[in-house]
């Protein structure tokens, strides 16, 4: 079974949000943090954006999409919000899928 995922990344201050959507939500980490070691021009590498915030899971791809740009068309706030239902502190989840 397939999964995908709609997933929010922030920057080391917490002042920059980034949604995305993968079917692989620990080789996208990987991919934001060398993007931003090397350079890239990507929105999350500009704004240093490697610290993942909040996620959800899906079983369509169909759904991840939708619901991204759902989230995409929200305000700051809104998205807070989102975030604090699932991660309180905004501590940054990355370690449980980079070092499994």
């Amino acid at each position: 079974m397939n999964k995908y995922y709609v997933y929010i990344l922030t920057n080391k201050n917490k002042t920059v949000l980034y949604t995305g959507v993968t079917n692989d939500l620990t080789r996208r980490l990987i991919e934001h943090i060398e993007n931003i070691e090397q350079g890239k021009r990507t929105f999350a590498a500009k704004y240093k954006c490697k610290h993942l915030v909040y996620y959800e899971e899906y079983a369509w791809v169909q759904d991840a999409i939708s619901r991204e740009k759902e989230i995409k068309g929200w305000v700051r706030m809104k998205k807070l919000q989102l975030i604090k239902t699932f991660n309180p502190n905004m501590d940054f989840l990355e370690d449980g899928f980079l070092f499994r």
